[in-house]
């Protein structure tokens, strides 16, 4: 996957989880792509543990695993924040 598959990649995955967790008026569009970037990581890390393909392509599997571990991503960072 080239980077600008994974900049559009983490941008939808960091919008699209930033809605479901209720960051979406306080993130613009570079915190997104970070945190979908990031998120693709860790969905990949922990898909990686159970022995799962994680973020392979740009395709809806890895969408779903970018988006998983950027929900997962904001909420631990919701988490500390709130301490």
């Amino acid at each position: 996957m080239g980077i600008i598959s994974w900049i559009i990649l983490g941008a939808v995955a960091g919008w699209v989880a930033s809605m479901i967790t209720g960051h979406d008026a306080s993130m613009g569009w570079v915190a997104n792509i970070v945190v979908g970037i990031v998120g693709a990581l860790i969905g990949g890390f922990i898909m990686s543990l159970i022995n799962k393909t994680g973020v392979d392509g740009f395709n809806l599997t890895s969408f779903l695993v970018a988006t998983g571990g950027a929900v997962l991503l904001l909420a631990i960072f919701k988490g500390i924040r709130r301490k």
